[in-house]
This record gives structure tokens, C-alpha cells and sequence, in this order.
């Protein structure tokens, strides 16, 4: 399909354009990501570049950067689109039961391919929840299952799970691993080394899945008030109010030094600052894009790299950025080598970050959607 001016110009039929947009704004975030444009950013002798690489990096310990929202958006988005994607199989006739199994064959297939993504960077065969799909594999199905709950009853699930795990943290008995928010000296820790065999695993909880549920099952009910037949102002204002909620709520745990803002384990704090983060987001989106009918040419830049979400994530988290910069690297050598290195370094980056949104393209005008 030609990609006219009168597509760029329209929302996707039967979609929620905001959503769709969310998705690959996440998804160009990834993929730039991984072609390691944004480390270079902190070599770059410019106080604000500096800036930009920093919230463009995972923080240390305590605290909150902007990349530190990539992946709680990621498990976000999937919830809002739940309802949508279930709708849709419900109007071509499917029954519960098939919806049921295809919903179990996706979490199944999302835990193969975020295994087999451990299994290639730790060069063995290790059972991490650390990588989103893995997660996903897990949170993608209690969300579905808890969908048609109502919304107090999700809420108060969510709750609790975060509730659970914070004490969790907070009283666990093994001595060495009972400083609840100290690297490498709490639960996850503890239980990383146990799956893994060793003394000192990660620092990447794989116990994250459990609180990190919250993000996709308040997605799911999100997405859910989108689908109401209701003014948009009025989601507008429930989805403002919800998202500065969550902030207020993990902002307040952290500075009132109960429990601090930590995503390598993913606190109860960060859950709620991250989660209404994505929120205020979707929020701004749906305002933007589908109530305010703004940025509709702009949003399509962004919606062609989340048509083939699962597809791209996995192509450059087995190398296809690699891959791509080698072959663009001679390119930008011969061009740009007067700038020095680190100018060839950004500029392949660009490139490769470039042909990544390209293949994502190629794939949309050819009508070739890569789902699980």
C-alpha cells in the first residue's frame, strides 16, 4: 500500500491512533537505544547533549531518568491494547475460547523469545524475567484475565500485589540479603542467585515481574475507559487525574523516605511514578492526536515503527543493529572520518537508528504485519 498523503493525514480504521502512536514513539526509543547512539551523547563536550545521554540511560540506583519510563511504557501500552485487540476477535466471531488460547500461545511465545534473548546474552541457559517479553509473558496474562473485572477490583489487585512485595522486600529473613533497598543485599538479589547459581547475579530483579504487573493491568484499564461511550473530555480528565495520582503516590513514598524510587528492583514507589508517567502520557496523546485531531502526519512517523513492535524488538535485540552498523560503518568512515571518531560513531548510529524506522516502513507499504 502507498503510503499517500491522504493515510499519513487519517488515523488507522477501527484504532485508537494515540495508542498506536505510543507504541512506536516506545518503540523508535528501543531501537535507538540499542544502536548505542545514546552513550556516545555523554562523550559529546556540550553540557546539554550531556544532559540528553543522561536521561537517556538508566540510573544508577535511586532515582529516575527518562529512559527509566521506556520499558514500564512498553508494558503499558500492551495493557491499553488488550481490550482493542479482544474486541476485534470477539466482532469476527471468535468465541472466549479461542480468544482464551490465542491470549495463552502469545504469553507462551513472549516467554520463548524473551528466554531465548537471556540465553543469547548470558551464553548459557539461564530463566530470566529481566527483559520485557519475559516480563510481559507474565503480566500480558494476568491483565487479560483480570479484564473483565471491574475497575475497583483491578485497582485493588494491583495494590495489593504492590503491597505484598514491598513487604516482601522489607522482612525478608535471610541474613545478607535483608537490606530491602540495597544493591545485591535484598530479596532480588537473593532470589536472581538462586535461579541463576551463582553468588552475585544481576542487578536486575527478575522478582520485577511481580510488581511491574501494575503497569500493564492499569494499562488494560485505561484502555478500557478509551473504549467507553463516553466524551472525550471526560476520559481526558479521569486518565489527568489517575496518572497525577500515581505521581503524587511514588513521588511521596520516595521523598518521605518510605520507600525509595528504585527500577533495577522495581519499588512500589517507582511502579506508581512510572505508571502515571505513562498515564499523563497517553493521556497528552489521546488529548493531542484523537480529540484535538493534531499531529495526525506527525503521530504516522511514529505509528509505521509500532506496527511490527515485537518484530523490531527482536531483530535488534539479536544483532540486526550490529549487523547494520557494520555495514554502514565503512559508509560514515569514508564521509565523516574528519570529524573524528566519535562524529563517525553518532553519525552510523543516526544511520542505523534510520534504516531500523526504514525496514519498519518497507514492512507497512508491503501490508506485512509480524504478530504473535
Amino acid at each position: 500500500m502507498e503510503l499517500n498523503q491522504k493515510t499519513i493525514n487519517t488515523p488507522l480504521p477501527g484504532r485508537v491512533a494515540s495508542v498506536d502512536f505510543f507504541r512506536g514513539l516506545t518503540m523508535l526509543l528501543l531501537a535507538g537505544g540499542s544502536t548505542g547512539l545514546f552513550g556516545y551523547l555523554l562523550k559529546v563536550d556540550n553540557q546539554f547533549v550531556n544532559f540528553l545521554g543522561t536521561q537517556l540511560s538508566h540510573h544508577e540506583w535511586h532515582g529516575l531518568h527518562f529512559w527509566d519510563l521506556i520499558q514500564p511504557f512498553f508494558m503499558f501500552i500492551v495493557g491499553v491494547a488488550i481490550p482493542f485487540a479482544t474486541a476485534n476477535r470477539r466482532r469476527r466471531g471468535q468465541s472466549e475460547k479461542t480468544i482464551f488460547f490465542h491470549v495463552l500461545k502469545r504469553s507462551f511465545l513472549l516467554l520463548f523469545f524473551g528466554w531465548s534473548l537471556s540465553f543469547i546474552s548470558a551464553g548459557t541457559l539461564v530463566f530470566r524475567f529481566q527483559n520485557v517479553l519475559a516480563q510481559l509473558s507474565v503480566t500480558y496474562l494476568v491483565a487479560f484475565l483480570l479484564m473483565k473485572k471491574s475497575f475497583k477490583f483491578q485497582l485493588i489487585i494491583t495494590l495489593i500485589i504492590l503491597l505484598l512485595i514491598d513487604l516482601a522486600y522489607r522482612y525478608f529473613p535471610v541474613e545478607g540479603f535483608n537490606n530491602p533497598w540495597v544493591n545485591f543485599e535484598n530479596l532480588g538479589a537473593w532470589f536472581n542467585n538462586k535461579i541463576e547459581g551463582v553468588d552475585k547475579a544481576s542487578e536486575w530483579a527478575t522478582l520485577n515481574f511481580v510488581s511491574t504487573t501494575a503497569h500493564t493491568v492499569w494499562g488494560v484499564i485505561c484502555g478500557k475507559l478509551l473504549m467507553e461511550d463516553r466524551p472525550g473530555g471526560q476520559k481526558i480528565r479521569y486518565l489527568f487525574i489517575a496518572g497525577m495520582s500515581a505521581l503524587v503516590i511514588g513521588y511521596s513514598l520516595d521523598w518521605l523516605n518510605i520507600t525509595p524510587i528504585i527500577k533495577k528492583i522495581a519499588t512500589s514507589s517507582f511502579v506508581f511514578a512510572s505508571g502515571g508517567w505513562s498515564i499523563l502520557m497517553l493521556c497528552f496523546s489521546y488529548l493531542l492526536i484523537d480529540v484535538k485531531k493534531r499531529f495526525l502526519k506527525g503521530s504516522r512517523f511514529f505509528i509505521i515503527m509500532g506496527m511490527n513492535s515485537i518484530f523490531i524488538y527482536l531483530f535488534f535485540s539479536i544483532g540486526g543493529s550490529g549487523l547494520l552498523k557494520k555495514i554502514l560503518s565503512p559508509f560514515s568512515q569514508l564521509l565523516f572520518s574528519w570529524g573524528g571518531k566519535l562524529t563517525v560513531d553518532i553519525i552510523t548510529s543516526l544511520a542505523v537508528w534510520a534504516a531500523l524506522w526504514y525496514l519498519c516502513y518497507w514492512l507497512y507499504k508491503n501490508k506485512v504485519f509480524i504478530k504473535i
